[in-house]
C-alpha cells in the first residue's frame, strides 16, 4: 500500500534563502501543491524540480542531481525532458506520489519579464488520463470509502470512461472488494480512528491512500451539487434513491477528480448502485487458483483463463471481458440473452470475420472521449475518434441483418455521422501529435488558415526570387540566402567577395570565412514571416480547441457507441472461442445441480504439446443423492484439474459464454470457493497450515446452499491425525450443515468412509495403470475411491535418486505392516544404518530372517504380550471425548495390532 506521506517537503532547504525571481514563483507553485506532491516546473524544454524535491526525483528516477548556481549554498535540481515526462510521472505514480505539472500559460516570445506558469492538473494513481500510463485491458477507478456502523458506503469512479458507481460492503470484505474492482487510490475521511481502521483493512493492497481535508460539503450541498451535474433524476439509478451517505461519498469523490484536473468535468455518467450478491462472487483465492486473470508462480498473463478466452480486437473489448470474468451474472434472463447473441455469432463464422476485420480498426473511443472531457485530447486523439466513427455504419449494416438483442441494440445506435463528417473535413489524415507541432487541418477547412498557409510555403521561393536577383546585381555566383531560428533571414557572402558588397548591405554576423548580411527588403519579409508565422500558430490553436468544443457537445453519444462497440467485441469473442473450441450452449437453471458431460479445462487443453489429446471427464454433482464428492487419486494423476475445470465450466456459463463441454446442465450459484494447494504468508506471520485454516474458515463461515466449492487438501499442514480430524469435520459440515455442491479431493484415504456416514457423499477416483513400479495417469474420473497414493511412483518420475526410493519403500513396508516398538508406536527405523544403493532388499520385519512363525511370535511375547498391547491401548482410550474419525483410528489402530498375531497363529 502507499500512502501520501511518501514525499514530505522540507521547508528548511528554502527557509532563509534570497531566491530569484524564477525560484519565488517556485515558491509561489509549490504552496499551492497538496502537501507531500513533488512539483514538476516547466521551463523550456524540460520540467525542473528544485530543492527537496530534486534530491527525492533524483533517488526515485535515478537522474542526475545538479543545482542551480554554485555558490556556498547551491539549489538542488533536477529536471526531465517534457517530451518524455510520462514515462517518469508513471514511476512515480506507481511508488505513491502525487505530482503537481506547472506549466507555461503563455508564449514565452511575448512574454514580459517571467513566464507566467500555473498548476494545470495534479497526477494521482487514480486520476491518471495518459493512455502511456494505463493498462488498456484494465479499469481504472479512484475510490471513496466511508465507514458507519461497520458497513462501508464505496463509491467509484473511472475518471476517462466517467463512469460512477456507489456499493456497501461490511467493513472486513472492503480489502476484496477494492481488489476486485482494481481501485488505485482510496480516499478517506479524517474521522478519529476510523482513517487509521480502514488504512490497516486495505493495508496489503497496492492501493495508494489519501486522506481529505477537513473542509466537507453539508448532506444538503452534496445533493444540490448532484443534482446541478446529473439533473433531478441523478438518483433513480441508486438503491432506494440513494441515501445521505452516498451523496456525501460522491460529492466528495467527484470533487476531488475535478480539483486534480483543474477544470470542470461534464462527462461523468450520472451514479449507479451495485450490489454484491447480483453476481457470482468470486473471492481473492478463487480468483487465483482458478488462474483467472494470471497463471503460474510469476503472476504472468499467459496460461490465465483470460488470456484464453480474449479473442477481442480493442482495448474496449477486453476490459468489458474482464469485467465479466470478474462479475459473472446470477439473472437467468440475462445469461440466456447472452448466450443467444453468442449463438447467432458462434454460427455465422463469415460474419465474425468481417466484424472482427472492421474492430481492428476501432480505437480506444472511451478513453479516448475521456482525454477531451479532461482537456487532454490531441489531434491524432481526435483522429483516432474519426477512424471509430468511420466504421461504426459498416458494423452497424452487417448486425442489423441479424435477428439477435444486439441486432436490435445496433439498429437503435446514434452513428454520430454529423461529427464523423466535420472531423473527416478538418483532421489530416496523419494528424500530428501536439497541437505546437502544426500541420493539423485540411485545406479548405479555413480560409483564413489557408491564407497563412499560402504564405508559409510560398516563403521559400520568395527567398529564392531573392537570392538569384541579387547574385546577379552583384556578380557574387556563392551568395546565399538563408535562414535560422537565431538569426533570422540573412544574407551571406564568402571574404574573397567582400569587396563586391553593396554599401546599403547591413552587417548582421561575422563568421571565420564569411560576413552575414541584411537588407531592408529582407528585414521588412522577416517581420511578415514570423508575424505570419504566430497568426498560423494562434488560428490553428483556436480551431483546434473549437474542434474540441463539438467534440465535447457529443461526449454521451460517443460513449453509448464506445459501450456498445465493446459490447459486439466481447460477443464477438465468445462467439470466436466457442466455435474454435468446440463449446456448447449451457442450459442454466434455477436447481443445485451440475452435469457436465465430457468436460474439458480450456487452458490446459490449449497448451498441451501438439499431437497430444486432453481426457475429457463426466462430473455430476446434485444436493438430491451426489451433493460431495470425495476424490482421491495420485498426486499428477489430474484430480486439481478435473474439479478447476468444473468450476470454470460454472463460471464460464455464469457470465454468458458457452463452456467446454459436450453437454452441461448447470444450477445457479451465488459463489465459488477454492482452497487449493500450501502457501504460507509469512508478512502476516501465518505457517502454509494456517493459511489452510483461514481460507477454510471463510469457506465455512460465507458458503449457502446455493455455493460450489471446491478443496483441494486439507490438514496436510500438521499431523496426520490431527489432519485427518480436520479434513473429516470439515467435510461433515459441508454436507450436513450448508449442503453446498462441493468436490473434495484428498490422500486421506479415511475420508472414503463418509460414503457409509452421509447419504449424499459419493466416492471418486482418478484411475490409473501400474506394472513394475511403473504407473500410468489415465485421467479419468471413476467410481469408487483409489486404494494407493502411488506417492513413491510420482517420486520416482520427479527423479528422486534410486536409494532414496528403495528406503522409501522400505519405510513404508514398515510403516503397513503394523509392527510396534515398546511405545506401540510403528516402527520406521529397520535397516537405517545400510547404505543407500540400488541393491538393497527388502528388510524382514523381524530380526532373523531364519526364525519361524511360532518363534517370532514367542520373542514379541517375551518383550510385552499381544494383550498386554491390546490392553494399554483400550484404557488409553476415552470414548466420551473422541470424534467419529479419532474412534476409526484408534479402531484401525487395534485391527493392526491384532493382524500380526492372527497370521502368525494361522501359520
Amino acid at each position: 500500500m502507499s500512502s501520501t506521506g511518501a514525499s514530505t517537503q522540507s521547508t528548511s532547504s528554502i527557509a532563509g534563502r534570497k531566491l530569484t525571481p524564477m525560484l519565488r514563483q517556485y515558491q509561489q507553485a509549490k504552496d499551492e501543491c497538496p502537501k507531500g506532491a513533488l512539483l514538476f516546473f516547466r521551463m523550456g524544454d524540460f520540467y525542473e524540480l528544485f530543492f527537496d524535491d530534486a534530491v527525492i526525483a533524483a533517488q526515485e528516477l535515478d537522474l542526475v542531481l545538479t543545482s542551480r548556481d554554485k555558490s556556498d549554498d547551491p539549489v538542488p535540481m533536477a529536471g526531465v525532458p517534457h517530451h518524455a515526462v510520462d514515462q517518469y510521472l508513471a514511476r512515480l505514480v506507481a511508488k505513491g506520489f502525487t505530482i503537481a505539472i506547472c506549466d507555461q500559460v503563455e508564449d514565452p516570445r511575448s512574454a514580459t519579464g517571467l513566464v507566467k506558469r500555473e498548476i494545470t492538473r495534479l497526477v494521482t494513481a487514480g486520476t491518471i488520463s495518459d493512455p502511456e500510463m494505463l493498462d488498456p485491458g484494465s479499469r481504472h477507478y479512484l475510490a471513496h470509502a466511508y465507514l458507519s456502523q461497520q458497513i462501508v458506503t464505496l463509491t467509484l469512479l473511472d475518471l476517462l470512461a466517467g463512469e460512477t458507481l456507489c456499493t456497501h460492503v461490511p467493513y472486513n470484505q472492503l480489502s476484496e472488494e477494492i481488489a476486485r474492482m482494481g481501485v488505485r487510490e482510496l480516499l478517506l475521511e479524517q474521522q478519529n480512528d476510523t482513517e487509521q481502521f480502514l488504512r490497516k483493512v486495505v493495508c496489503e493492497r497496492n492501493v495508494t491512500v489519501r486522506v481529505l481535508e477537513a473542509n466537507k460539503p453539508t448532506i444538503q450541498q452534496a445533493r444540490e451539487m448532484l443534482i446541478a451535474r446529473f439533473g433531478i433524476d441523478a438518483f433513480v439509478a441508486l438503491d432506494n434513491g440513494g441515501s445521505d451517505i452516498e451523496y456525501f461519498s460522491l460529492a466528495r469523490l467527484l470533487a476531488y477528480a475535478e480539483n486534480t484536473q483543474r477544470r470542470k468535468l461534464n462527462h461523468f455518467i450520472a451514479p449507479r448502485s451495485y450490489r454484491v450478491a447480483d453476481f457470482l462472487v468470486l473471492d481473492e483465492a478463487t480468483r487465483r487458483n482458478l488462474e483467472l486473470l494470471q497463471a503460474g508462480p510469476n503472476a504472468e498473463t499467459h496460461g490465465s483463463l483470460l488470456w484464453h478466452i480474449d479473442r477481442c480486437k480493442t482495448a474496449m473489448g477486453t476490459r468489458l471481458l474482464t469485467q465479466w470474468l470478474l462479475f459473472p451474472l446470477r439473472d437467468l434472463n440475462l445469461i440466456e440473452q447472452r448466450y443467444s447473441d453468442v449463438e447467432v455469432l458462434k454460427s455465422d463464422r463469415f460474419l465474425c470475420q468481417q466484424l472482427r476485420q472492421l474492430l481492428g480498426s476501432v480505437r480506444d473511443t472511451e478513453r479516448l472521449v475521456g482525454r477531451v472531457a479532461v482537456g487532454r485530447a490531441t489531434p491524432r486523439d481526435l483522429l483516432a475518434i474519426r477512424e471509430t466513427l468511420d466504421v461504426v455504419p459498416q458494423i452497424r449494416q452487417l448486425l442489423t441483418q441479424q435477428s439477435s438483442s444486439l441486432a436490435e441494440q445496433w439498429k437503435n445506435i446514434d452513428e454520430v455521422g454529423d461529427l464523423c463528417s466535420h472531423l473527416q473535413t478538418a483532421i489530416v489524415d496523419d494528424a500530428p501529435l501536439a497541437i505546437n507541432d502544426g500541420g493539423i487541418f485540411r485545406r479548405g477547412y479555413s480560409k483564413e488558415l489557408d491564407e497563412l498557409i499560402n504564405f508559409h510555403d510560398g516563403n521559400h521561393a520568395y527567398l529564392m526570387d531573392i537570392e538569384r536577383c541579387e547574385r546577379e546585381r552583384t556578380g557574387i555566383s556563392s551568395l546565399k540566402v538563408r535562414y535560422n531560428r537565431v538569426f533570422g533571414y540573412y544574407i551571406e557572402v564568402t571574404n574573397a567577395n567582400l569587396n563586391n558588397v553593396p554599401s546599403e548591405y547591413i552587417r548582421k554576423q561575422t563568421l571565420v570565412n564569411a560576413e552575414r548580411f541584411i537588407t531592408e527588403e529582407l528585414k521588412n519579409f522577416e517581420e511578415k514571416a514570423i508575424h505570419a508565422s504566430e497568426r498560423r500558430k494562434a488560428c490553428e490553436q483556436r480551431l483546434f480547441t473549437e474542434l474540441l468544443t463539438k467534440v465535447n457537445v457529443a461526449i454521451n453519444r460517443l460513449r453509448a457507441i464506445a459501450r456498445l462497440l465493446a459490447k459486439t467485441d466481447v460477443l464477438i469473442s465468445l462467439g470466436v472461442l466457442a466455435d474454435e473450441g468446440r463449446y456448447v450452449r449451457p442450459q442454466i437453471i434455477n436447481e443445485p445441480i451440475i452435469e457436465l458431460t465430457e468436460s474439458r479445462h480450456p487452458v490446459v487443453e490449449r497448451l498441451l504439446p501438439q499431437g497430444e489429446r486432453f481426457i475429457a471427464n463426466d462430473v455430476n454433482i446434485s444436493n438430491e443423492d451426489q451433493q460431495l464428492l470425495v476424490i482421491t487419486g495420485p498426486n499428477m494423476a489430474g484430480k486439481s484439474t478435473v474439479m478447476r475445470q468444473t468450476a470454470i465450466c460454472v463460471l464460464l456459463a455464469h457470465m454468458g459464454s458457452f463452456v467446454p463441454a459436450k453437454q452441461a446442465v448447470i444450477g445457479i450459484c451465488d459463489r465459488i470457493f477454492t482452497r487449493v494447494g500450501a502457501a504460507d504468508h509469512l508478512g502476516r506471520g501465518h505457517s502454509t497450515f494456517m493459511v489452510e485454516m483461514i481460507e477454510a474458515a471463510t469457506i465455512l463461515r460465507q458458503a449457502t446452499a446455493k455455493s460450489f466449492v471446491l478443496i483441494d487438501e486439507i490438514g496436510r499442514g500438521t499431523s496426520t491425525y490431527d489432519g485427518v480430524s480436520i479434513a473429516w469435520a470439515v467435510a461433515e459440515y459441508l454436507h450436513d450443515t450448508i449442503g453446498c455442491r462441493t468436490m473434495f479431493a484428498t490422500h486421506y484415504h479415511e475420508l472414503t468412509d463418509l460414503a457409509r456416514e452421509r447419504p449424499r457423499v459419493v466416492n471418486m477416483s482418478i484411475s490409473v495403470k501400474e506394472h513394475n513400479e511403473h504407473i500410468v495417469f489415465l485421467r479419468q474420473l471413476v467410481d469408487g475411491a483409489a486404494n494407493r497414493s502411488y506417492g513413491i511412483q510420482v517420486a520416482r518420475l520427479a527423479g528422486l535418486p534410486d536409494s532414496v526410493l528403495e528406503r522409501a519403500r522400505q519405510v513404508l513396508a514398515n510403516l503397513e505392516s503394523g509392527e510396534l516398538d515398546e511405545e506401540g508406536m510403528p516402527v520406521l527405523g529397520h535397516g537405517a544404518n545400510q547404505q543407500y544403493d540400488n541393491h538393497t532388499h527388502q528388510l524382514n520385519l523381524f530380526s532373523q530372517a531364519n526364525k519361524s512363525a511360532s518363534e517370532a511370535h514367542d520373542e514379541i511375547l517375551n518383550k510385552k504380550t499381544m494383550v498386554s498391547v491390546i490392553e494399554r491401548e483400550l484404557l488409553d482410550l476415552d470414548p466420551t471425548h473422541m470424534t467419529p474419525v479419532e474412534a476409526l483410528v484408534a479402531l484401525d489402530r487395534l485391527r493392526r495390532l491384532v493382524e500380526p498375531h492372527e497370521n502368525n497363529m494361522k501359520e
